[in-house]
């Protein structure tokens, strides 16, 4: 359950005074429940190998979608984070010691999904010096070994900044690093409290420095102004950033921060048009998208 702070208590209730009356979600907002055979299995092989999936944590409104398509982002290091943002709903504590034998286990269900483009994302893990970069770059070691025709994507923290941390990822470097920005520079103290945008902003360029495939996303609807998201896409494409995701942000439950409005689909068009115009070579903005949402389609256009 989500812990909202001082700055993130006073942003809710300022929120939801302006929004006096019940927000309606839009039927372009409506998702079919998760259901299918290869739902049933895929469900069934993550908890045979003890994983865990952003998809089932964060609740993605994508899970039935990309689950029937033997897709899924697996999510590394526990189950529990040791950041509150107002906007996730996995579980935020102190986690559990860590399990050197996850590499292998994902790794393992990988091949059995028989993926060409794997996702690996995590929770932040700020009580480990190097924040469990080590874990990512074992992972890419064994998929390197035992996948080789699977092109890896990995959705990082920021590490806290930690440069040694950046290095032990460049040992097995994926072919796509993922961070995710999430929102405009305004309003970092109450969506992302323990993060710093300049930092995720100094994270990207690093790692394009160093000629890797970099990406990142952003929520809408929780506060920002156009303008403001404009602005965001340009520093990002300042600072190599090739990928871009855009979706609408959804309120996980009432302890979270809530929903300031629902953005229309032409909006997210007029963000797509917006985005290839100033130099992402792919944006995928939609209601519904999330970070790892057709990121097999991005891959093959790219490799």
């Amino acid at each position: 359950m989500a812990v909202l702070n001082q700055h993130q208590r006073r942003f809710k209730e300022s929120i939801e005074k302006e929004n006096t009356s019940k927000v309606k979600r839009p039927e372009w907002l409506k998702v079919k429940l998760p259901t299918g055979e290869n739902y049933s299995w895929l469900r069934q092989l993550v908890k045979d190998q003890y994983l865990n999936t952003v998809c089932e944590e964060a609740r993605c409104p994508n899970i039935a979608e990309c689950w029937n398509n033997k897709s899924a982002t697996f999510m590394i290091l526990g189950d529990t984070c040791t950041r509150s943002c107002g906007f996730c709903n996995i579980k935020v504590g102190i986690p559990n010691k860590l399990d050197l034998d996850e590499p292998r286990r994902v790794v393992e269900s990988i091949k059995e999904l028989k993926l060409r483009h794997a996702v690996i994302t995590s929770v932040n893990r700020d009580e480990l010096e190097d924040g469990g970069a080590s874990i990512f770059s074992e992972l890419v070691r064994l998929a390197r070994i035992e996948i080789p025709d699977c092109t890896i994507e990995i959705l990082i923290p920021d590490f806290r900044g930690y440069i040694p941390a950046f290095e032990k990822i460049m040992l097995n470097p994926p072919d796509i690093l993922n961070h995710n920005l999430e929102t405009v520079h305004r309003l970092y103290h109450v969506v992302r409290p323990q993060a710093k945008y300049e930092r995720s902003l100094k994270l990207i360029k690093w790692f394009k420095d160093r000629y890797l495939r970099t990406k990142s996303g952003i929520m809408v609807g929780i506060g920002e102004k156009p303008e403001e998201v404009f602005e965001t896409m340009g520093h990002l494409v300042e600072h190599g950033c090739d990928i871009l995701t855009i979706g609408q942000y959804l309120q996980p439950t009432k302890n979270h921060l809530p929903v300031d409005r629902y953005v229309t689909p032409d909006e997210f068009d007029m963000y797509k048009e917006e985005g290839l115009k100033i130099g992402f070579k792919i944006v995928e903005s939609s209601p519904l998208v999330r970070s790892s949402y057709h990121a097999d389609k991005h891959a093959r256009a790219l490799f």
